[in-house]
């Protein structure tokens, strides 16, 4: 996702750069629809389009409640490994402590 907004980023600007450099009647010709017009409204419509989709597998991952699974699998996690932690401490005092 970053590598095409980087890329839409880097081609508005080369195309924003090519337009300043034009001469004024060949702007004048092509009337308001000039190049650089043509290739933001294309970038802008692929930004768009990328966003929408970003955006619904979003809300296809928060459907799916992965965020609180991933959630609830962690703290199980983290309390199993802390009880035995806790065991594993216990043995070592009882076995460092009784010789």
């Amino acid at each position: 996702m970053r590598k095409l907004l980087v890329c839409a980023v880097l081609i508005a600007l080369l195309a924003i750069g090519a337009e300043s450099s034009r001469v004024a009647r060949q702007a004048e010709e092509e009337g308001d629809q000039g190049t650089a017009a043509r290739v933001m409204n294309t970038l802008r419509s692929y930004y768009d389009q990328s966003l929408n989709t970003a955006s619904g597998y979003l809300e296809d991952i928060r459907e799916l409640k992965l965020e609180e699974k991933a959630k609830n699998l962690y703290v199980e996690t983290t309390t199993a490994v802390r009880t035995y932690a806790g065991v594993v401490q216990d043995q070592l005092y009882h076995m460092v402590g009784s010789q």
